[in-house]
């Protein structure tokens, strides 16, 4: 039965600034932020060649966290054998960002949403399964699953929409605590590999054969990774007074309808992200964290977009040589990035980048640096033509 929801509206308080007070990466460089931090900024990366037939019956090269390390954290929660990888997963990365602040999670004022593409996707292999088991296949029944365990007063919202779906997930979070609906919400994006993940992204013959190189002359496709990342988004920045506040600003979304999986040539769809996104921003960009997949055609696309944009001397960086590919989970972790990059004064290199391999002169991050920046614009894009764009700044 569906249940009633009903609004005053003339009893909403609207706010203006949504901050992010907490936030949370999982990889197999670290299960906290500053593990995968330290890792990056020390020039690491995740991405190895990995021997796994229930994934692949080849070795390939991916981004994947170690099981028994998962399980080994997640059973200081819970009981791992009532939950699947994917929500052990989650639950280490919500109780993470929830530890380091004062949040109460009682009441009608916070709301759980949860990113990911593909979810428990790897259940279709297991034929045994009863029915009830069989729902954790559905988005929502994974939604379902997570608010039990943290007992949310609220349902929680799935954003599933491709790659762009953790940058999503943020942009609809931050826009229901400025309409006045919530005050605190927690956002997580979360992926693991799986055989489906793999075979389909192998059938694009879109797979790097070693270690992807983002905007690199010598690119020649992705790596996937796993991974989880979590923000805590509020209208209070008390709620962690440890940390330099940032914003989470106002951002857009779009489609080009162009193809169901090959990008927009022109970059049309990123492109109107991007302005009416920068409608918002009197000042200069000082850094760009793009989606820079190194696939040929969508590194071409960003480059294009940036520059049409008139953005091509902005420093900007792809962070996929790092962590890999992790779909649904690629715009809270790369968001999470970009928000300490802004604290610490930092630039993070473009991993795998050593000579330009786009048509346009685009200013890629080549080495980590000291920067003094302010702000950041968050771009991403995925399959079916959609794409978003968000600004981070202090």
């Amino acid at each position: 039965m569906e249940k009633e929801i009903r609004i005053d509206i003339r009893k909403l308080v609207f706010v203006e600034d949504v901050y992010i007070v907490s936030d949370n990466i999982i990889t197999n460089l670290g299960f906290t932020t500053e593990e995968n931090l330290d890792q990056v900024v020390s020039g690491h990366t995740g991405i190895k060649l990995m021997e796994d037939e229930r994934i692949s019956p080849e070795p390939f090269y991916a981004s994947m966290i170690d099981r028994e390390e998962l399980t080994g954290r997640f059973s200081m929660l819970g009981n791992p054998e009532r939950y699947t990888r994917f929500e052990q997963l989650v639950v280490c990365s919500v109780h993470d960002a929830l530890l380091q602040t004062k949040l109460n999670l009682a009441g009608r004022r916070v709301l759980f949403i949860l990113s990911t593409t593909k979810g428990n996707v790897e259940m279709l292999k297991d034929n045994s399964r009863t029915s009830p088991e069989n729902n954790r296949l559905y988005l929502w029944e994974s939604g379902e699953i997570i608010r039990s365990f943290f007992h949310f007063t609220n349902d929680t919202l799935v954003v599933s929409n491709a790659c762009v779906s953790g940058l999503v997930a943020i942009l609809t979070g931050a826009r229901l605590i400025r309409a006045g609906l919530y005050d605190h919400i927690i956002v997580t994006g979360a992926e693991i590999l799986s055989e489906f993940i793999y075979s389909g992204f192998s059938s694009f013959k879109s797979l790097s054969r070693g270690p992807c190189r983002p905007f690199d002359k010598t690119r020649d496709g992705l790596s996937l990774g796993e991974g989880a990342g979590t923000v805590i988004l509020s209208s209070r920045p008390d709620l962690n007074p440890e940390r330099e506040p940032v914003l989470a600003g106002r951002g857009f979304s779009s489609n080009d309808a162009n193809h169901i999986s090959g990008p927009s040539r022109t970059g049309e769809g990123l492109y109107i992200a991007i302005q009416q996104t920068l409608k918002h921003y009197k000042g200069k960009t000082d850094y760009i964290s793009a989606h820079g997949t190194a696939t040929p055609y969508n590194d071409e696309m960003e480059a294009v977009a940036i520059t049409r944009s008139g953005l091509q001397d902005v420093p900007v960086n792809s962070l996929k040589g790092y962590w890999g590919h992790t779909l649904g989970a690629a715009g809270v972790i790369e968001s999470v990035a970009a928000v300490h990059s802004i604290r610490n004064r930092m630039l993070i290199g473009t991993k795998g980048f050593l000579e330009p391999g786009v048509s346009q002169s685009i200013n890629v991050i080549a080495q980590t640096r000291s920067e003094n920046i302010s702000n950041c614009l968050k771009i991403a894009s995925g399959f079916g033509g959609c794409n978003a764009a968000i600004m981070y700044y202090r």
